[in-house]
């Protein structure tokens, strides 16, 4: 089963859609970040095979970066993973949530990384004016779409690389599928019906944003267009075959429950029921019990290089 939209909305934002920690706009003042933390830190753990493998595909086109800056990092579950990959980086984790860049100084301490980690709280992409000094790698996660003109903050971005500095950004992918197409309850295709609300709800997010500009996602020619050399694009994968793990199914279950919330009243009666009792924790046939649950989903990066002067 499909719920999540290509976008990669895996985590709960300051909206309620879901996506990557750490992304937020000057409106969302009213989440507690401090009790959303837990939350967002499991489901990037659980995320985390995903990130590793991005990060040994980034170390072998950035050699030896000096500062990497994650923006939009969240609670900081990958800021600390680009300190692992790259010993010799000082990490800067960007976000506009203190509380959550909290956490990230108290994970970087309890891994041992804090004297190379620091924190930027500020609105994205201005606050990178901040940085001590250009970046050599910039990460950005699912960021950019929750920008209402992604190509000027694609240039914003630039601006912030040291010459030669790469940029890489996390967006698009293939939508996550948690069961099979006929689950043995209601209308086959379920999933796939998720994803057509969620499709929507993507478009209505992005026009409803401050400065909004409709820009088609062809990513290396936004690249181009900031006046960066794309140098790759890949795909990663997360494959989380059943039996699945406590944390996986805990998810699956968190996804699926905020689908319902979001979307519920707009699917017909029989989905409804459908989804209401994969939801149910006494129903066998739900989320929580049933042993074909999985987590299937990719993700793509695209890089881009800061030309020398």
């Amino acid at each position: 089963m499909a719920h999540d939209h290509h976008h990669q909305h895996d985590h709960p934002d300051r909206r309620g859609h879901r996506h990557e920690p750490g992304h937020h706009h000057d409106h969302d003042h009213d989440i507690d970040w401090a009790a959303m933390a837990p939350l967002l830190e499991a489901q990037a753990e659980l995320f985390t095979p995903l990130y590793r493998r991005a990060m040994a595909w980034l170390a072998r086109e950035v050699t030896e970066p000096g500062l990497i800056a994650d923006v939009g990092s969240g609670p900081g579950v990958v800021s600390c993973l680009f300190a692992d990959t790259f010993p010799g980086a000082r990490v800067v984790a960007v976000d506009g949530a203190g509380p959550l860049l909290e956490r990230a100084r108290d994970r970087a301490a309890r891994l041992g990384v804090a004297d190379r980690f620091g924190t930027l709280t500020g609105e994205l992409p201005g606050v990178l004016g901040e940085l001590d000094y250009p970046a050599d790698l910039l990460w950005a996660s699912q960021s950019l779409h929750h920008l209402g003109d992604q190509r000027a903050a694609l240039a914003a971005l630039a601006g912030h690389l040291a010459p030669g500095g790469t940029l890489a950004i996390l967006e698009g992918g293939l939508p996550a599928r948690f069961l099979p197409r006929d689950i043995g309850i209601g209308r086959p295709g379920l999933g796939a019906r998720l994803h057509a609300a969620e499709e929507d709800a993507f478009a209505e997010m992005r026009a409803s944003l401050p400065g909004s500009v409709a820009e088609a996602e062809d990513w290396p020619a936004l690249l181009t267009a900031a006046g960066l050399k794309h140098t790759g694009t890949r795909s990663f994968l997360l494959d989380l075959p059943a039996p699945v793990s406590d944390e996986a199914r805990a998810y699956v279950a968190g996804s699926l429950s905020r689908v319902r919330e979001r979307f519920g009243e707009g699917l017909d009666a029989e989905d409804r029921a459908t989804l209401d009792r994969l939801l149910d924790p006494g129903d066998a046939a739900s989320v929580h019990r049933r042993p074909d649950v999985f987590v299937l989903l990719a993700r793509t990066v695209y890089t881009a290089v800061r030309p020398a002067d």
